[in-house]
């Protein structure tokens, strides 16, 4: 059986790219750990724990986590009190108590609103309403909503060192002061801003992760580090890699033939298989009654006069389970996920089987609402075939949308703006860089509208030199050197025209080559006294990935953003035809704050507005917010928080004493190209079935010890962590370097 800490790491430079771009060989050997340790845990296993177990060395010999070298004291301290943190769904804390401390990993996390009743009864607007609503189509409009959740701990993750005795968790289940009397964890959670509360769970662990939990993730006592398997510490690549990586395990848990998953939340077919047989509490009758009670919910009572008007009813599964006799215990700790997931995909299956897109023959459509909210919200409607069909395990939502506002009749279309190019005095200065007796050096950046035009701007010395010795309009002969790029010859030697002023002069008539783009760093020479100019590029040491676009040569990224936005070439530049995702990026890219690095930021609120330069229809703004929805669960936008002055001018990051505001971030990725073994470009030839294996703790066998150079190795592993004065490799463990394998 594959183990984290074994011969060879589980984890692969090749995940941090995502599922589809592993290997078969390395999909094989982590899916067959993940299958047996969804076998070995008492819960369903969220695709976060799973990414624990393999990440942190889930031990399946009965030692969990407890089994690793991982330190304690690098996980979040927890007291809970009126208002908690947000604890996504796999966040290993330290929940601080009145005596020993309580080490737990979150395995479990649902809505607990304090409006659903007892016997699973939802008022409708609860059913898909946002974190902070207070009522029918009441939103909290508040930077930081609240909303209450209800927690599952694994308390026996750390091994039975750290397990509590039946005593101690009894103390504490009679308390109800950090644990409820089911074992669980019922706080109010204060998010930063309503994006976060609106964040898909991997995103949410990822941010946990990346910023609460960092000693924790970039650990030197991990089975392999992250940074170790993206290449450094940076954050962008942090980020990137930590999603593939998440990608990869959620990829892994899918394929498999012996798991079945809800939603992210994966159990062995044998279990739900023994539950469906078990004659007993929560067993398969309880869980038909369950089936039949949804189904014939909305179902009105025969009526001798009259039509009978429509009906919808609202079931939360969590707390209908609890109405079954002999269910309170087995509810208890983790056993209420694992009772929740399996009703779960229990009404699935058969909404899947006996329905027409959730209409029963009986007249009802049956339809996952909320996928949220106590354990689940399934709206049964009588009669649903008036209602236009709808996959029905998609969480629609329908009860809150149901308590808004009618919308307005349908405004009149506006056409996006064509957005001018930012001002921004910092983009492309030009940059002397020599000046001496013998030539005049000078740097600058390639704008678009350089390229639109043909032109290129020169040294105010350059064009004062050129205007003495040959007038206003010389000709001049200008020589490219695109390394690796430019073949054509009429575009490597060109004669332009010099357009020369007083103190001000450029090159037009420039056939600018395919390859240059804007953002594209140039660096100028002219020999004294010679009408030659010579214009070259620099090779990056290893190319790098912007968006759709490869790039090999150095570039100015805050160019590169503001003029290379969708709509933008060298062939014209303007929104029109573009798409609502299109016109998104060119928005916010265009009108949004630009960072050092090539960031954009952009107000939300004002993203529509911005696009069309006018209020927009509706369906417009429905659109663009649609967009930005699939952006950002494809990690092509992040959620950021920034705030407002009394000016109304944005800030990031957010000033202390002002209004918060939420914020679009545009995070140009920046994944290195991978050469071949022994190529010397991309896609060139080299060595095949070569694998690089990064540095990694590996498990020694009883009575073993590693080497001196072993240990030197490892302190060097940690000075690259940041840990300036590295540590001492735990005992039992040795240190592999990083290597490759094949041939």
């Amino acid at each position: 059986m594959p183990d984290p800490y074994g011969d060879r790491a589980l984890l692969t430079s090749a995940m941090t790219r995502g599922y589809d771009a592993v290997p078969e060989q390395e999909r094989d050997r982590l899916l067959r750990y993940l299958e047996a340790v969804v076998a070995a845990r008492s819960a369903p296993v969220h695709t976060a724990v799973a990414f624990n177990a393999v990440y942190f060395g889930y031990d399946l010999g009965g030692e969990g986590y407890g089994g690793s070298p991982l330190r304690l004291d690098d996980f979040p301290v927890i007291t809970f009190g009126e208002c908690a943190p947000v604890l996504p769904v796999g966040a290993m804390v330290c929940v601080a108590t009145g005596s020993d401390p309580l080490y737990a990993e979150i395995v479990y996390r649902e809505g607990a609103h304090p409006g659903v009743s007892l016997h699973g009864d939802v008022p409708a607007w609860v059913s898909g309403a946002p974190a902070g609503a207070g009522g029918p189509g009441e939103s909290d409009s508040g930077a930081a909503p609240r909303r209450r959740e209800l927690l599952v701990p694994d308390l026996q993750a750390f091994g039975p060192a750290l397990r509590l005795t039946p005593a101690q968790l009894h103390r504490l289940r009679a308390r109800q002061r950090w644990i409820n009397g089911d074992g669980h964890v019922v706080v109010d959670v204060c998010y930063p801003s309503p994006e976060a509360a609106r964040r898909d769970d991997l995103t949410a662990y990822a941010d946990h992760l990346l910023t609460t939990a960092r000693e924790q993730l970039l650990s030197p006592f991990v089975p392999v580090s992250l940074a170790e398997l993206v290449g450094g510490t940076h954050d962008q690549d942090l980020r990137a890699g930590l999603l593939g990586l998440l990608d990869t395990v959620r990829g892994a848990l899918d394929s498999s033939d012996t798991l079945r998953t809800w939603g992210h939340y994966a159990m062995t077919r044998t279990s739900l298989a023994n539950c469906w047989r078990d004659s007993g509490p929560l067993g398969g009758d309880d869980l038909k009654s369950l089936v039949a009670a949804v189904e014939h919910a909305a179902i009105p009572a025969k009526r001798r006069y009259g039509l009978v008007s429509p009906v919808t009813v609202y079931t939360a599964v969590g707390p209908r389970l609890r109405g079954f006799p002999g269910a309170t215990e087995l509810l208890t700790g983790t056993g209420y996920a694992a009772a929740v997931c399996r009703a779960n995909v229990t009404l699935a299956d058969v909404v899947q089987r006996d329905s027409d897109q959730g209409l029963f023959q009986n007249g009802a459509r049956i339809m996952l609402d909320d996928a949220f909210e106590s354990g689940g919200v399934w709206r049964s409607h009588h009669p649903g075939e008036a209602e236009t069909p709808e996959d029905p395990l998609v969480p629609a939502g329908r009860g809150w949308a149901s308590t808004l506002p009618a919308p307005p009749e349908p405004e009149p279309e506006l056409h996006p703006v064509d957005l001018p190019l930012a001002d921004d005095a910092s983009l492309g200065p030009i940059e002397l860089v020599r000046s001496d007796a013998k030539e005049i050096v000078w740097r600058s950046t390639l704008r678009l509208v350089q390229l639109m035009d043909g032109w290129l701007p020169l040294h105010p010395d350059v064009a004062r030199e050129l205007r003495r010795s040959h007038g206003r309009c010389p000709t001049t002969r200008l020589e490219l050197d695109h390394v690796g790029e430019v073949s054509d010859e009429t575009e490597v030697v060109q004669l332009v025209t010099a357009e020369l002023g007083d103190d001000t002069g450029r090159l037009t008539g420039v056939s600018w080559p395919d390859a240059f783009f804007p953002g594209l760093m140039l660096e100028m020479r002219r020999p004294r006294g010679s009408m030659v100019i010579w214009v070259t590029t620099t090779r990056l040491e290893e190319p790098v990935q912007v968006g759709d676009r490869v790039i090999g040569h150095c570039y100015d990224p805050c160019v590169l953003t503001r003029e290379d936005a969708p709509g933008s070439d060298r062939d014209g530049d303007s929104a029109v035809g573009l798409g609502p995702r299109q016109l998104v990026m060119r928005t916010l890219r265009r009108c949004g704050l630009l960072t050092l690095d090539g960031h954009a930021l952009l107000d939300r609120s004002v993203l529509p507005s911005a696009a069309y330069g006018s209020r927009p229809a509706r369906s417009q703004t429905a659109a663009l917010e649609a967009a930005v929805a699939e952006l950002l669960a494809e990690r092509v936008l992040e959620p950021a928080l920034g705030s407002r002055d009394a000016w109304g001018q944005p800030h990031f990051p957010a000033l202390d004493g002002q209004s918060a505001i939420p914020l679009l971030g545009y995070r140009p990725a920046r994944r290195r190209v991978i050469r071949p073994w022994g190529g010397t470009e991309p896609g060139g030839g080299g060595l095949r079935g070569i694998q690089f294996v990064p540095g990694h703790l590996r498990r020694l066998r009883p009575g073993c010890s590693p080497s001196e150079l072993q240990r030197m190795a490892f302190r060097e592993h940690c000075r690259r962590l940041g840990k300036a004065d590295g540590w001492e490799l735990p005992y039992g463990y040795t240190f592999v370097t990083e290597h490759t394998r094949g041939h």
